[in-house]
């Protein structure tokens, strides 16, 4: 059995020696010393297959096996080390020196007891040192396992799958060393089966390392802030409750007879204070701080950052914030800022006082900033630093165009101009940070970039202002134009009215009408007028059961005196309607054919139920239209074949009966007259009859005549 697994052992080892130093010489042969970490990848190769022959030459027990091994355990960690470290040319954070070369001196340590055992203790005769020997290392191979695990979980997860394969395959080395070392430390006896087989295992996961080359052969990753900083938080719990036990160890040793008051003493005045710091945003700025510093390439997670900016601009939130507050608040996020101030321009050029962002302390007189101000930051773009405007440091600043309020305002810290397209669209001042800090080249190109974005939203927010007012004067206009059409008819039927009473004035029934009228138009005017004000808001009535008969004779009762007209109307035109809508119709379709018409043949009005509709013909003899203008113009305002005519009429007829589900059709020859249909559908007529039975407005079956 003893010679099975030594030869096991031996073909093991050598297999992986043969394998480890081929993978080498590809890589060096492919890749080359490209990088600091391809160098170190063919390093820790080359000594692993190295502490592979070693151990076949010599035997698994041996200095040279044991030495070459810890040798191996420091190229692949330095490997791991390189890996963490960003570009070649970058400064490593000092605190990921520490923590490595804390573990690098274990196996410092770890070798200095190897030697130390075979030239000074009788080649491993003494027992103490042996275990310390065992317990350094197993104390690496826990460490090595729990920077495996870290890198691992503080690279972000999409650029996880570059990493992975030689994290593993370190994982299955370490892992394996872990349980070796361990179940030796427990027995007082080496496995040598597991001793044996450790060559095997290792020539094993060796394809892997050369896969992972080619999968990433530059072994660039990106660290995840968010699990770094929950990285960093545990292990400050952690070295917490290290010091903490430490600290009660002491007390326990110093003051025997009052330890556990002194313990506790301690713990509680820990705990209160842990309490007090933890939950503190300047506690919490300093930690982003130092972690961006010590951990990081670079100062900001562009994709975190940008996201939360978005979020920021695009949503109120619960507390449904200002357009303008936010703009101020996505800002001072990024700088770490706790408030800051909007100031925007007018429209003569001064700067007023827009929004406050958490800053309500801040005296701001009325007029913020002067045109001066205005025109410095929007032709220099300047970021502001007000210390250094303090203490006039900074030659690139112009004092003049810094208000004095701003130098007297202790906490205010930065003037950032928002500029887009060369014009100057705000102008945030950001407090201090809870934590100050210097600006270096990355918080500038932060900030320009931030500011011309919100200088794009402020920009866009303007158009839209202007826009809304451009509508709401169109809308004034467009209500205006209606109006100087109904009134360009009421002063057209007052007209023929007065030429009417010239001949008629003297019978009664004549002048009984004609008050009736005056009266009617007199109450149109006011309703026309109400409708110009800003404060009127238009309603849409609901449709209502009742007689449209009624509503068409009511309509030519009002234009009774100013023409001659033939009234056909059927009985039971009960639909549901807006009566005044329909009026309104009827009055222009009645007006046109008025005026139309000079040669004083009337006007014949018929309505009649066809089908599922109800149907309301205007037909008059007049001047007629050509078709052309009634396929283009008729129906498009402001276009009328009549010179002093707005061309509203008839468009708003079409609008308001497409408004009742109807249609309206025309049809017209010049000489020849003009004929328009109304065809409204009928809906719930039962109803509607039952509704209306009680009117008495209609008297007879028909409704003859010529009035």
């Amino acid at each position: 059995m003893l010679e099975i697994l030594a030869n096991l052992s031996f073909w093991g080892h050598l297999t992986a020696a043969f394998a480890y130093v081929m993978m080498a010489i590809w890589l060096l042969h492919k890749y080359g010393s490209s990088s600091a970490k391809q160098l170190m990848m063919i390093i820790a190769l080359s000594v692993t297959a190295i502490w592979a022959f070693a151990t076949t030459v010599s035997g698994v027990n041996t200095i040279y096996a044991q030495a070459t091994e810890t040798v191996r355990n420091l190229a692949w960690f330095s490997f791991l080390f390189f890996l963490l470290k960003g570009e070649d040319t970058e400064e490593q954070p000092r605190t990921v020196n520490i923590l490595y070369a804390v573990v690098a001196a274990i196996l410092m340590i770890q070798l200095g007891v190897d030697l130390a055992t075979h030239f000074i203790f009788n080649a491993g005769n003494n027992v103490a040192v042996a275990i310390s020997s065992l317990i350094l290392r197993v104390l690496f191979a826990i460490g090595a396992l729990v920077a495996l695990h870290n890198i691992y979980t503080i690279t972000a997860p999409m650029a996880r799958w570059g990493i992975n394969l030689p994290l593993a395959a370190l994982t299955s080395m370490w892992a394996f060393d872990l349980n070796l070392y361990t179940i030796a430390y427990l027995t007082r006896e080496i496995p040598i089966e597991l001793q044996a087989t450790r060559g095997i295992m290792m020539a094993i996961i060796a394809p892997i390392f050369i896969i992972a080359s080619r999968r990433n052969s530059a072994w660039k990753f990106r660290l995840s802030r968010s699990v770094a900083f929950q990285s960093v938080s545990l292990i400050a719990i952690g070295i917490y409750l290290l010091l903490m036990l430490f600290l009660a160890t002491l007390l326990e040793f110093f003051f025997e007879d009052y330890a556990a008051l002194a313990q506790i003493t301690l713990i509680f005045g820990m705990s209160v204070g842990a309490l007090l710091i933890l939950p503190s945003g300047k506690f919490r700025s300093w930690l982003r701080v130092f972690i961006a510093k010590h951990f990081f390439q670079h100062r900001y997670d562009y994709r975190s950052e940008w996201m939360r900016f978005a979020d920021t601009i695009g949503f109120p939130g619960e507390e449904n914030t200002p357009f303008h507050e936010r703009i101020v608040k996505a800002m001072a996020d990024i700088m770490d800022c706790p408030s800051g101030l909007l100031l925007t321009p007018t429209n003569d050029k001064q700067l007023n006082l827009q929004a406050r962002w958490n800053w309500r302390t801040a005296d701001v007189p009325a007029i913020p900033a002067t045109k001066h101000s205005a025109s410095y930051f929007e032709n220099t773009k300047y970021i502001v630093n007000l210390d250094d405007a303090r203490a006039g440091t900074d030659n690139k600043i112009d004092p003049t165009a810094i208000p004095n309020w701003l130098y007297e305002q202790e906490n205010a810290w930065l003037m950032l101009p928002l500029v887009h397209f060369g014009k100057l669209t705000g102008l945030i001042i950001l407090a201090k940070p809870r934590i100050m800090r210097g600006l270096d080249w990355e918080d500038l190109d932060m900030i320009r970039t931030v500011s011309r974005q919100l200088a794009s939203y402020l920009a866009e927010a303007s158009s839209q202002r202007q826009l809304i007012e451009s509508r709401q004067f169109t809308e004034f206009n467009r209500r205006f134009a209606f109006i100087m059409h109904d009134i360009k008819n009421l002063v057209s039927q007052l007209s023929i009215l007065a030429r009417n009473a010239e001949k008629h004035a003297d019978k009664p029934e004549f002048r009984a009408d004609m008050i009736d009228t005056l009266k009617s138009s007199v109450e149109k005017m006011n309703a026309l007028l109400a409708r110009l004000s800003s404060h009127n808001k238009a309603v849409v009535k609901p449709l209502i059961a009742m007689d449209i008969g009624e509503i068409v004779l009511k309509s030519v009762h009002s234009k009774r005196l100013l023409h001659p007209m033939m009234v056909n109307v059927s009985e039971g035109l009960f639909a549901m309607i807006d009566a005044e809508r329909l009026e309104t119709i009827l009055n222009h379709l009645l007006q046109n054919a008025i005026e139309a018409t000079d040669d004083g043949s009337p006007i014949d009005i018929n309505a009649k139920k066809l089908g599922e509709n109800i149907e309301i013909t205007v037909q008059d003899n007049g001047s007629g239209m050509s078709e052309h203008f009634v396929a283009n113009d008729l129906f498009r305002p402001f276009h009328s074949s009549k010179a002093d005519g707005f061309g509203i009429g008839a468009y708003e007829a079409l609008t308001l009966t497409k408004s009742l589900g109807g249609e309206l059709k025309v049809m017209s020859k010049l000489g020849e007259g003009t004929k328009f249909i109304i065809s409204i559908p009928i809906e719930n007529n039962k109803q509607a009859k039952t509704d209306n039975a009680k009117t008495d407005y209609i008297d007879d079956a028909n409704h003859e005549g010529s009035i």
